[in-house]
């Protein structure tokens, strides 16, 4: 058995990023159709999700909030910040296999070695493509952002994807900067991208 960790929402403007562990057996995880999430429907996401328990030893994640992420990212520290809330979720007594953010597999696993004591991690590029275990992992962190950014559109609208390249999102932001004068909630300041959409000179922290 080994234990496989990834994440959703990491490039979005708007809405947290997740961080999921799934521990498992990878040829059960794979018989309910654990695979990379993004391979998926929402509807069979959600169907897999809902079997995890129940083939599963262990499932947990953590919800990283975009005021934390701006604060990581004014650092330059993206990475840093992933590698540190995984390391939440990473006991020394199991074997890990973790989606890589870096560009440096070996690197980014040192990291993770670094802050847990636990040798038995892989890092690695497309895990979620290549371990069932990851891509269980990569399919609860896509089910729980999809539940969060549900929630944040019933308090703030419709945004679309809440992804720099989608314009109904660009939209949202730019009317909700002409009404407020200040960015929505849950937006994330630190993103370049909002540069090219609004002045952002006057906008309070």
């Amino acid at each position: 058995m080994a234990c496989g960790i990834d994440e959703a929402g990491r490039g979005p403007l708007i809405g947290p990023m997740v961080i999921a562990k799934v521990c498992g057996e990878s040829e059960v995880l794979k018989r309910i159709g654990a695979k990379d999430s993004k391979l998926l429907t929402q509807n069979r996401r959600e169907e897999i999700f809902d079997k995890l328990k129940d083939y599963t030893d262990e499932i947990d994640y953590i919800i990283i909030p975009a005021e934390t992420i701006d604060q990581y990212v004014l650092k330059n520290e993206l990475n840093f910040m992933e590698a540190r809330y995984i390391s939440m979720l990473i006991d020394k007594e199991k074997s890990y296999v973790v989606d890589c953010p870096d560009t440096n597999e070996e690197r980014f696993r040192d990291l993770l070695i670094s802050l847990t004591g636990n040798r038995n991690i892989v890092a690695k590029h497309k895990a979620d493509y290549i371990y069932p275990e990851v891509g269980a992992a990569s399919i609860v962190a896509k089910v729980i952002r999809e539940r969060e950014i549900k929630r944040i559109k019933e308090e703030i609208g419709d945004f679309g994807s809440g992804y720099p390249a989608d314009e109904r999102t660009i939209k949202f932001i730019r009317d909700y900067y002409t009404r407020n004068k200040n960015l929505p909630p849950y937006v994330r300041k630190s993103w370049s991208t909002l540069k090219r959409i609004i002045n952002l000179d006057n906008i309070e922290s």
